[in-house]
C-alpha cells in the first residue's frame, strides 16, 4: 500500500452529506496530490459511478478511474464522520472510501491496485480498526501495516 497512498492522502473525518459531496472532497485532495485538475478527477469518478456503483457493500466504496497524465496509481482514503448513501450493492450506507486513480493506459496495474484494496477492506477486523481511528496517522499506519508484517 505504501506505493498507493501517502499520509497526505488520508481524510480521517470527512464531513460529507452525500455521495457527490464525498467524491468532490476526495477529488479535491486527489487533485492536490497528483497535479491534475479537480474537475477532471471528479468527472472521471462520476463517469465510473454512472456505469455502476462502486459501493461494494459492508459500508465500503472503492471509486476509481483512469486519467491521462498520471505516472502511477494514486490512492486517497476517507473515513466519513457519518455514513452516507452511496447506492451500494447491499443498500447499506458507506463510511469508508478508498479512491483509486490510475494512468490512462495502466491496464493490469489498475486492476492489481483494485484487487489489493478490495482484499484489504474485505477484512472486517481491519475495517473496525479503521472506523475506530480518527487520526490520519493512525489510519495510514493501519492501511500500510499489513504489508510490513507480511513481508517480514
Amino acid at each position: 500500500m505504501h506505493d498507493l497512498i501517502t499520509p497526505q492522502a488520508i481524510l480521517a473525518n470527512l464531513k460529507a452529506g452525500s455521495k457527490k459531496q464525498a467524491l468532490q472532497d476526495m477529488a479535491r485532495r486527489a487533485a492536490e496530490l497528483t497535479g491534475q485538475h479537480e474537475r477532471a478527477v471528479f468527472d472521471v469518478l462520476l463517469e465510473r459511478e454512472r456505469l455502476g456503483t462502486t459501493g461494494v457493500g459492508h459500508g465500503i466504496a472503492i471509486p476509481h478511474g483512469k486519467l491521462p497524465g498520471l505516472e502511477r496509481v494514486h490512492g486517497v482514503f476517507a473515513r466519513l464522520e457519518r455514513p452516507i448513501d452511496f447506492d451500494a450493492i447491499d443498500e447499506q450506507p458507506v463510511d469508508l472510501i478508498f479512491l483509486l486513480l490510475a494512468p490512462e493506459h495502466a491496464g493490469a496495474d489498475h486492476l492489481k491496485a483494485l484487487a489489493r484494496v478490495s482484499r484489504l477492506l474485505r477484512d472486517q477486523g481491519m475495517c473496525e480498526k479503521l472506523r475506530g481511528s480518527d487520526s490520519a496517522d493512525a489510519i495510514y499506519a493501519l492501511l500500510t501495516q499489513q504489508e510490513t508484517s507480511h513481508a517480514a
